[in-house]
């Protein structure tokens, strides 16, 4: 006799799909739409009942050879602060589109940029590729917070006795005493995030978009679902299936939300953006977001889009990289969008 859980975990999966395919039958697009919404916000946890102040305080500004660097802090919740880098363009004049930049598992918004704890350019970009220069390249302003959990956002004794660059799982584990999620709390700061944005003068606040990597995609995902500011979104290294990534291999418990398959697949959650416009980017040779998942999804999300007459707003990059940010085809789709008139009242 088998005693593992394998076959549990298959067949509970199957019972569930059965379960979210007789209810769609049973409901209107629109019907849909707002009650997968709602779970959406449910599986997310508790927001912050009222908005505190940002109080944005600037810190330093660096100048560099194609852009401008500032160090910036303010604060989403009481006793909660968040340092943020932002890149302004130097050529031309805003106010410019502005994209919010969500970093991935690593060393924290430093990634984003390609630069070191002394704000100098590493000799080797990695995985995040310098996607954020590559965006205040293109002509965009770029916001960089540090997402929580990561770099100087760790907890204290974490950070003290260098156990681990993230503090994903600790996280989880408190939050979820109060009825917060880690997921939820980095998608409420990510839409603070757009409120920042939306008080700069050389941003553009009607030409928001965000671009995400890896469990930066996630929020990037769950933000722009839920925060129609957010005019276009571009997921790296994510968009996939929960059966064929984080149900069946290993990952950081910062992905999983507590019911979440009840709901729906991760193709039909990110199709909450649409009719926006988005653009999926991923690796053919991403091991743990794998390519035959990033199809299937890819292919539910044609479906949603064509749904909503939005079928030419959907656009997509296979690359032939792995788990890694490419930016070839992204970056300009992006600029593209949030300077297309008709796109972008979309």
């Amino acid at each position: 006799m088998d005693f593992t859980t394998d076959a549990y975990i298959k067949a509970l999966y199957q019972r569930t799909e059965a379960v979210r395919n007789n209810r769609d039958l049973c409901l209107t697009r629109d019907e849909q739409r707002e009650w997968l919404m709602g779970r959406l916000k449910q599986a997310l946890g508790e927001f912050p009942e009222a908005s505190a102040p940002l109080n944005p305080v600037l810190l330093e500004r660096i100048a560099y050879k194609d852009f401008i660097l500032e160090r910036i802090s303010y604060s989403t919740e009481e006793a909660l602060h968040v340092p943020v880098i932002v890149l302004v363009p130097k050529t031309g004049s805003g106010p410019w589109p502005a994209v919010l930049a969500c970093h991935g598992h690593g060393n924290g918004q430093l990634d984003a940029a390609g630069l070191n704890s002394d704000y100098r350019e590493l000799e080797e970009p990695g995985i995040h590729n310098r996607f954020a220069v590559q965006l205040v390249k293109q002509g965009m302003i770029v916001v960089i917070p540090e997402i929580l959990g990561f770099g100087v956002r760790r907890v204290a004794e974490e950070m003290k006795n260098g156990s681990s660059p993230s503090s994903c799982s600790t996280l989880v584990s408190q939050l979820m005493l109060f009825g917060r999620t880690l997921a939820g709390m980095r998608v409420y700061e990510a839409m603070r995030a757009v409120d920042y944005l939306s008080m700069r003068k050389d941003s553009d606040s009607s030409r928001i978009g965000i671009f995400g990597f890896s469990g930066g995609s996630l929020i990037a995902a769950y933000a722009a679902a839920l925060d129609e500011r957010i005019k276009a979104a571009v997921l790296c290294g994510w968009t996939n299936t929960f059966a064929g990534s984080i149900l069946a291999m290993h990952h950081c418990i910062d992905n999983y939300l507590p019911g979440i398959l009840q709901a729906a697949e991760k193709p039909e959650l990110v199709g909450l953006i649409a009719p926006r416009a988005l653009f999926i980017e991923s690796g053919v040779h991403d091991p743990i977001f794998p390519v035959q998942h990033v199809h299937s999804a890819i292919t539910s999300l044609e479906q949603i889009y064509s749904a909503r007459d939005a079928a030419s707003r959907l656009s997509y990059d296979l690359h032939p990289g792995s788990h890694e940010i490419y930016g070839k085809l992204s970056v300009p789709w992006l600029y593209r969008m949030l300077t297309n008139e008709a796109v972008n009242q979309g």
